[in-house]
């Protein structure tokens, strides 16, 4: 048996993240991880909805464009899918980040129309 709380971390994370992001922080760290979080507890709405902030707001944070497009495509929401990876893709060209130019036009590579 686990000890109280032992499984809670992510909830506490999740908590922390909605009051930092929901108390106007601009951080992309706090908006990405909480899309993350959301991603990870399967509250995909959720998740797209806080990764199009990010993206209003911090439209050069590459990370995210790579996530939410996995996502979609796990989803089977390809053409949303297919609109982030494309745009991420700008996004780290206009940043000359070329491992993440490589990663996302891999994930790009994969998706099935």
């Amino acid at each position: 048996m686990s000890p109280p709380g032992a499984n809670d971390g992510g909830s506490k994370r999740l908590a922390f993240l909605e009051k930092i992001t929901a108390g106007g922080s601009t951080d992309p760290m706090a908006w990405y991880g909480l899309a993350m979080e959301y991603r990870t507890a399967g509250r995909h709405d959720e998740a797209l909805q806080t990764f199009t902030t990010l993206r209003t707001q911090t439209p050069d944070y590459v990370a995210m464009y790579l996530m939410c497009g996995v996502m979609l495509e796990g989803l089977a929401r390809v053409d949303e899918a297919r609109e982030w990876l494309e745009a991420g893709i700008v996004a780290a060209k206009k940043k000359g980040d070329t491992h993440a130019v490589g990663e996302l036009e891999s994930a790009l590579g994969t998706l099935t129309s």
